[in-house]
């Protein structure tokens, strides 16, 4: 059992990361400015507008109503 736990927690025996560990993913951030929606922040980070459910769903507790972003508000991007 305690040799499952490493393999899952991605280490070795001797307390190096194994093969299985995977380098942290860096969190992506971007600062609302005036002007901004959700479908214009999609096309300028993904190239895509209509990825904007992404962003949304990457932040449904800050965006109750859909329509509500301000300037200054910090969304994470996924």
């Amino acid at each position: 059992m305690r040799t499952l736990r490493r393999i899952l927690a991605g280490n070795t025996a001797d307390g190096n990361p194994g093969p299985l560990a995977m380098p942290p993913v860096p969190r992506r951030t971007y600062l609302v400015a005036k002007g901004d929606t959700l479908w214009k922040i999609a096309k300028r980070e993904y190239g895509d507008p209509t990825r904007w459910h992404e962003i949304f769903s990457a932040n449904r507790r800050l965006l109750k109503p859909l329509d509500l972003i301000h300037p200054g508000m910090t969304l994470r991007l996924p």
